[in-house]
Formats: structure tokens, sequence, C-alpha cells
């Protein structure tokens, strides 16, 4: 910290010359130049548009902008699945989420899965986590589980508090989001006084919940995360004039499943353009209190000598719609929530690189291996993002050939009333749902039309027909869909039978609480027909 804020970025490039941190050496082979430390940072809820043209105009990201200075942007980065529990697992595994069968935010992976962090302890490397991990069985609320559990059931009740926003503090306040500071001290802290002394390589992790939507407790005893706080510090590094107002489809025009999410979201009321500007303002100054610990990190690093031997990554698990579409949160994927941040710098690897591949989440998993040279499993979804990051061929790094033109991203928990498939290639996102034939598919240009606005699925039939035949060929989704099906079936009754006599009780108060005491019985009815 200097001067009571954060270690500002602008002038680290030429500390890094000085230091002689900036050198970049060669790609490193197997007996040549030693291993390199590696530091993933990753946050909660980042649109992955900021971190380019035109989405970057609208806040200052001095760490970001750094990382793409000295580093590679990827300019099509996905989550596997736009949830914080399903895609940490796709991150943390390599795998799919119809592999593992996370579903939702209550199923995640096994607590003794091995994931690529084991991996690389197991092959030498000092290890370390810090903050918001997030990718096992067990964890969220009831209301989180239940939700997702009775998704298919025949109603609509509100499971969120109307997104607003709150400031809070005063000019000089920074450190918001109290927790992930304190996790990203003790990271600092772990870098300087252990770390440094490592004769051997290390893998730091440092998970951040920031720029997730703060508690709304002012919606009742059982409430989600609907508020967008932040200080006047932070609101000053929002651009207000390059703010865009996102244009909304009537009600009536929505598609069925998008009107789910916001009726679910507590989106369908009227929103002032005021409130819509505010709710993205303030999202945005949640996004640079997120940088400003990425670049605690970077300036720990540089300050003890090890940026020049060490790979830094920053993502995160899913983005934010921030009013988009006429919904907050993810859930969903438009842009706003599927397209994620994915930066990477480090020794051997090419500064000031945009790379317009399309890659995901589960490419993080065999990404490690291939910087700590531990042999990459071959039955991964992902694949090494290294020879991108090298612009070398792919059969070099990887005996299962070139990287797969396409990226596959999944959903199926709550605020949306179906399972959601969505394949990007080339310039289409085609998106389908359920047995693919129940639910109309989306089709999207993204090259024309980047915010989504016009379905182009009845337009141009063959292609709808030759990517979801490229999807089937990569995942049986109206087989995957039934699973979940019969999967929430059985999950709810068996904590149904848990509850026993309570049951009436528990679940009229849940966070849906507001709406179903208007009608209990209606809503229990509903529930025993699906069963």
């Amino acid at each position: 910290l200097r001067d009571g804020g954060p270690l500002g970025l602008a002038g680290v490039a030429l500390l890094l010359m000085a230091a002689g941190a900036g050198a970049r050496p060669r790609p490193a082979t197997p007996g040549d130049q030693p291993r390199s430390n590696v530091v993933l940072v990753a946050c909660d809820s980042l649109d992955g548009r900021l971190t380019f043209l035109p989405g970057n105009q609208t806040v200052d990201l001095p760490s970001i902008n750094f990382m793409k200075r000295h580093g590679t942007v990827f300019l099509n980065a996905y989550t596997n699945s736009p949830i914080c529990c399903p895609s940490r697992a796709a991150m943390w595994s390599g795998l799919f989420t119809h592999i593992t069968e996370s579903w939702n935010n209550f199923k995640g992976l096994d607590p003794d899965y091995v994931t690529w962090m084991d991996l690389m302890e197991k092959h030498g490397y000092h290890t370390q986590k810090f903050g918001k991990l997030d990718f096992t069985s067990g964890h969220h609320s009831v209301s989180n589980r239940v939700e997702a559990w009775t998704r298919d059931v025949n109603f609509l009740l509100r499971q969120e508090g109307r997104p607003m926003v709150k400031l809070t503090g005063h000019r000089k306040q920074f450190r918001v989001m109290e927790r992930d500071w304190r996790n990203t001290d003790k990271a600092v802290n772990w870098i300087k006084e252990e770390a440094v002394n490592f004769t051997q390589p290390f893998i730091l992790y440092l998970g951040l919940n920031l720029p997730h939507p703060y508690p709304s407790p002012y919606a009742g005893e059982n409430f989600g995360s609907s508020t967008f706080l932040t200080s006047p510090y932070w609101l000053e590094k929002v651009n207000y004039e390059a703010i865009k107002i996102p244009k909304w489809s009537s009600l009536s025009e929505m598609h069925p499943v998008d009107y789910y999410s916001s009726y679910t979201k507590n989106c369908t009321g009227e929103f002032t353009k005021e409130e819509v500007r505010n709710i993205r303002a303030f999202y945005y100054a949640m996004c640079a209190e997120t940088d400003a610990m990425l670049g605690e990190i970077i300036s720990a690093l540089r300050d003890t000598g090890l940026l020049g031997k060490t790979t830094v990554i920053f993502t995160a698990d899913h983005g934010e719609l921030a009013m988009e579409h006429r919904q907050f949160y993810k859930m969903s994927m438009y842009e706003g929530s599927s397209h994620v941040p994915l930066l990477v710098m480090g020794p051997g690897l090419r500064e000031q690189q945009q790379i317009p591949n399309v890659v995901s989440l589960v490419d993080i998993y065999p990404t490690m291996l291939d910087i700590a040279r531990i042999p990459v499993p071959q039955n991964l979804s992902g694949y090494s993002l290294i020879p991108l990051l090298r612009e070398k061929a792919e059969s070099e790094a990887s005996p299962r050939g070139p990287r797969p033109s396409w990226v596959l991203s999944e959903f199926h928990g709550c605020n949306v009333n179906s399972s959601v498939y969505m394949l990007r290639t080339g310039k289409w996102k085609y998106i389908t749902y359920s047995d693919g034939s129940s639910v109309l598919p989306q089709l999207f240009d993204l090259t024309a039309d980047p915010d989504e606005l016009t379905n182009l699925a009845i337009q141009f039939p063959v292609t709808v027909h030759s990517l979801d035949k490229m999807l089937r060929s990569i995942v049986n989704y109206p087989k995957v869909s039934s699973s979940v099906h019969e999967y929430n079936k059985q999950q709810f009754m068996s904590w149904k039978q848990s509850l026993g006599q309570n049951y009436s009780s528990v679940i009229a108060n849940l966070r849906w609480h507001q709406d179903w005491l208007k009608d209990q019985k209606k809503y229990e009815n509903a529930i025993d027909k699906w069963l």
C-alpha cells in the first residue's frame, strides 16, 4: 500500500525493468529453465468483456491493463457453467459439467477429488490456497438447492430481492469487501514471508468473492444477494458517460426461459434508466476494487523479485448480467453471464497478445500441468493454453492433436426452468434447451449482433441443424437433461422426507417466502403434482 491506497501499477513497468524482472526467458524445456511459479487469482462474477474494447472504457482497471501489456488477454474465454460451484468444479477438474455431474451449487466435486493443485504438490510444488474455493458438494443455502430441484414445478416465485445499489463509506475508503482484502493480505504476506525463501516452485491460489453482489437482508429472513455495494472511492473510477443502457424486449416478447429467469430474479417490474445505470456503475466499481486486489498480488511478486519467475493467471467463475436482458446475476448463456476474463503473463510467454480463439475454464487444468511439466491425462475435457500462449504447433504440446474450434457451456441449476446448453464456435452462439425440441433454441451471430438481441434460429435452420449435430456429438444432451430431471426429484423427495412434519413450515420460509405465503396450499399442490 502506498499513501493509504492500493499501489497503482502505472509505474510498475519501469520498476520491472529496473529490477530485471521484465525480461522474459525463452520457452522452457525440461532440464533447461527452472519450472515457473504459478499464481491464480480467481474472482467471482466478473464480465470478461471488461478486459478489452469497448467494455474496458467503462471503468479503470490498471492491474488488468498491466497484465495485458506484459502478457496475453483471451478475447473469447467462457465458463463451462454460469454459476459458482459447477463452474469451479469444471476449473478444478478439467472436466465438463455433465461429466462431473455438478448440477447445481449444492453438487460439486467429491472432497477427495484429485485436482491440478494436488498433482502439482505431488510433483514438488509448494502449494497454498486463500479465499473462496467452492468446488465441492454440500455448500450454499437450502433455498439455493431447493430452488434448483423444483425448477420443473409449474409455478413462478420470486427468489431474490429486487436488485439495488448501496453507497457506503467515504472518498478515501478503498477496503469495502473486507473479507477479500484480508485474504489478499494473507496471500501478500505469504509471498513476502514464505514464497520468497522457497528453493522449489510454488502454486498460490487466491479466490475472491468480488464483484459478486452483496446479501440483501432487507428482503426478509432468507435473502439472496441482490445489492451492488461500493464506496465513493471506487465509484470515481467509473466512466458514467461510457455506461451502456441495455435494450430490453417487452415481457411478452421474451424467450420463455428468459422470462422465468427475469421473474425469479425479481426483475420483471419497472426500472428507470437511472436505476439501471446505477446498478451497472456500482457493479463496475466493484470490479475496480477486485482489480486492486490483483494489483496487490502483482506488486508483492515484483517487490520480492519473483514476478519474472512466476506465471500469473487471472480469471472468474462466470460474469454478471448487470441488468442486460432484464436480469442481474448469472445463470444465463448471454455474454454478460458466460464470458469470463482470462489473462496470463509469465516467463516465456508472449507480451501484448490478444488471442481470439474460443477457450474455457476446463483449460486451466491441463495448462497448470503443462506449466509444471506434468504429463497431461488424456481424458480431460480441456486443452492446454500453453501452445496458444507461446505460438507453437499444437502437436508439440498435445498428443491429442489441435484444440477444438468450439467451447461448451451448460447449466442445470436455479432461476432457469430447463437444462441449457451453449455451443460457441466462430461467429455463432447456439443455445438449446432440455430435450432440444420442447423449447425454442436460440442462435446469435456475435459479430453482427454482440448484444444478442436477434434470435436467428428460425431464419437459419441449416445452421441450427449443423450446430445441433455438433453439440450432440459432444454430449447427448437430451439424456443429460433427463438425468438431471430425475436427480432433482429424488433429491427433493429425500429432503422432504427428512423434514417430516416441519416440511410445510420450512419450504414456506425459503427465499421465495414473500410469494409462497400468499397461497401456501397452491404451491404445495403444484409440487405434489410434479412429484
